[in-house]
């Protein structure tokens, strides 16, 4: 756990490797926590510390009660102070979905702290601010976004059924991982519902949604280190033309890769694939784009 004197919030964090390598901070999405990361803690040990949160509200992380103390400049801050109280001043930055949205907002504002970033299954956030306005399917199949602005009962939805909503995004036809890629086993499921049925488990990560509004969109939006960004191509939430689009914002070497089988849970659903491109990128030398 680290321990926050500014915010007065603790987090919880789970890591592998030695201390002294250069960091690997891992940033989990909706509804997940630091175990979605499990495959690449173990691969990326061995010449690195990798850490895993669980974000603010997540987890064993302390969770604010006021959905105030969820806005993105919070969920920015808290990065760059657990970046210092791990004794690091740069790291390589690796967000999915939700934590990739804030892994590009690190990115932007505090450059100098992220040496390479890498983001699964999340545009640049002005790519998706403008896109949303522009595609109604998009604003559609992020239609939760709104539903989560209501109080309460997106919570309930959740629990209901023994947390049948919170299974089906992992394993159903529709939004769950694709018949070619790992399926969650029965101990991975367990793992999920165990965090998320705690007694108020559910407000801190669906306050994180609650303030989306609050701070979209951006002032600025370049983003200056190298990017690696990845793709499910079934992604039921998120549509693949944005994954494109934000190769404009990216000032500096860019590489993406779209995986035709994969969905939304990327990293878990072909987590040798992903663990491959990664390794490939970080070995890369930087080579500066041209303007």
């Amino acid at each position: 756990f680290l321990s926050f004197q500014d915010s007065g919030l603790r987090f919880h964090y789970v890591a592998a490797g030695e201390r002294g390598k250069p960091l690997m901070l891992l940033l989990h999405g909706f509804p997940e926590f630091w175990y979605s990361w499990r495959h690449q803690l173990r691969e990326f040990k061995s010449e690195y510390r990798v850490v895993a949160l669980d974000l603010r509200g997540y987890g064993e992380t302390d969770a604010p009660s006021h959905k105030e103390n969820y806005k993105l400049d919070c969920l920015i801050t808290d990065i760059k102070d657990i970046l210092e109280s791990l004794g690091y001043n740069k790291c390589v930055l690796v967000g999915h979905d939700w934590g990739g949205m804030i892994a590009w907002l690190v990115a932007i504002c505090y450059p100098e702290m992220v040496t390479k970033l890498i983001v699964v299954n999340f545009p640049h956030p002005s790519v998706f601010t403008e896109y949303i306005l522009r595609h109604p399917s998009q604003l559609i199949k992020s239609g939760y976004y709104f539903f989560f602005q209501m109080p309460w009962f997106p919570e309930f939805m959740f629990t209901v059924n023994d947390f049948k909503v919170l299974k089906s995004l992992f394993t159903s036809q529709a939004t769950g991982i694709g018949r070619k890629g790992c399926r969650l086993t029965a101990e991975d499921i367990e793992a999920y519902l165990y965090v998320f049925s705690q007694p108020g488990a559910l407000t801190g990560p669906i306050n994180h949604y609650r303030n989306i509004f609050s701070c979209l969109p951006l002032q600025h939006h370049e983003v200056t280190m190298p990017t690696l960004l990845l793709w499910g191509e079934r992604d039921a939430f998120m549509e693949v033309e944005m994954a494109e689009m934000t190769r404009i914002y990216v000032k500096n070497h860019f590489r993406l890769t779209i995986l035709s089988e994969a969905s939304h849970w990327l990293q878990q659903d072909q987590p040798d694939i992903v663990n491959k491109l990664i390794w490939t990128f970080l070995k890369e030398e930087p080579t500066r784009k041209r303007e």
